[in-house]
């Protein structure tokens, strides 16, 4: 016979156990009865939202005159699932895509030298490359390209034109583009090679005044534009110009190291994601402590309007050029599968700079606007009496000293 006190441990420990079960079933794993599956509730709800995916796959596979590769199917519905944001800027790579990108991040490549933004849906030439097969080609800011080997290319799948044009160096690309001012398309064969991406470049003036250009935020960029700033004060440097002309962006921890040396003790910029989570990114006492004047135009975009932002804002240094491209979103890179060769580019926050600004679809203006005569705007290199902005540039910094 039971007691009562056993018989009370003996209820209670069969109530934890239901409980327990029926956690584990209805949260945690699927469990199968004959043909049959206990899923979680999310499992559940998820299988209702794609269910329609799941049914065009199926009908695809069976009723399609040809046979089909399902992986290619399932490569098509993944990459349009980021397609479905609606963010030319939220995309999937695939294994290829994922490599090409992640190298050129790196600084180094296979292609023919392009600086490319989605813009107005078409895919459009931020700059070429100083010293590459596109620049030599004559290619130049405000072309867009409208067609990669006779396929079409849009804005809403850069990643796609930016693959197709990659390649094995000494295999050709034709691009179909058209170029600014012109009405109608013109087709470019372009050779590849292999693409070095040369990221800073410094030298020194008249009158003491250092120039240093940089075309991208890379991953020793800011090692470089430290090493070139370090040369110039040595050589007696009184002033900077610092290029940011036509720069797309990049790395966001570069382009804060390259604020950093700038603004002094302050915030460089801040983000905020879609929780509401705020995370500023701040400098350090150390600042540059002489005359600073940055050239910005309609294709400084991004990482090089935070360091733009940033001395503007803050006032340690002066604007020149116009307004630039208004990219005032943030990007991270999510690897997928089970081998990680594949991965998914998301935009996770927006930036705002130290005044609360943030950029996106409005640009930053310049303290003081300086446009290229047009005649200017189609030489794909400017002389030094030819280059009105940088000329500003220095004679603001040349008053300064």
């Amino acid at each position: 016979m039971i007691s009562k006190k056993r018989a009370i441990a003996l209820t209670i420990a069969a109530v934890l156990l239901t409980n327990v079960i029926t956690f584990v079933v209805s949260n945690s794993v699927s469990i199968a009865f004959k043909d049959k599956f206990i899923v979680s509730k999310e499992d559940y709800q998820n299988l209702k939202d794609f269910n329609k995916l799941f049914e065009e796959k199926d009908k695809i596979m069976y009723y399609y005159v040809d046979k089909l590769d399902e992986n290619k199917l399932v490569e098509g519905a993944v990459r349009g699932l980021a397609q479905g944001v609606g963010d030319p800027y939220t995309v999937y790579w695939d294994p290829d895509e994922y490599t090409a990108n992640m190298v050129q991040t790196e600084g180094e490549y296979a292609g023919v030298g392009l600086v490319v933004e989605p813009k107005d849906g078409n895919v459009y030439i931020v700059s070429p490359i100083e010293d590459t097969p596109a620049e030599k080609a004559g290619l130049k800011s405000g072309d867009i390209i409208i067609k990669i080997n006779g396929k079409d290319v849009s804005g809403n799948n850069l990643d796609e034109a930016v693959s197709l044009m990659r390649g094995k160096p000494g295999t050709s690309v034709k691009l179909t583009v058209v170029k600014a001012g012109a009405s109608s398309p013109t087709d470019v064969s372009i050779p590849r090679a292999n693409i070095v991406l040369k990221s800073v470049k410094g030298e020194m003036l008249d009158d003491k005044i250092g120039y240093i250009r940089i075309t991208a935020f890379q991953a020793n960029t800011a090692e470089s534009f430290k090493k070139a700033l370090g040369d110039l004060k040595a050589k007696g440097m009184k002033g900077l110009v610092l290029d940011l002309r036509d720069n797309g962006g990049g790395l966001l921890d570069q382009c804060t190291e390259v604020a950093d040396e700038l603004i002094g003790e302050g915030t460089i910029v801040y983000t905020i994601d879609n929780k509401g989570e705020k995370e500023v990114i701040k400098s350090d006492k150390n600042k540059l402590n002489m005359p600073l004047t940055i050239l910005v135009n309609g294709n400084t975009a991004s990482a090089s309007e935070i360091v733009s932002g940033a001395v503007k804002d803050t006032k340690s240094g002066t604007l020149v050029g116009t307004r630039t491209f208004g990219k005032g979103l943030v990007q991270t890179i999510l690897k997928l599968g089970e081998d990680k060769k594949s991965a998914v580019k998301v935009t996770i926050a927006r930036y705002y700079t130290p005044s609360g600004v943030c950029i996106q679809g409005k640009g930053i203006e310049p303290n003081i606007v300086v446009d290229l005569p047009d005649e200017a705007k189609q030489k794909p290199e400017l002389t030094r009496q030819e280059d009105v902005q940088l000329n500003k540039a220095v004679e603001i910094v040349r008053d300064q000293i």
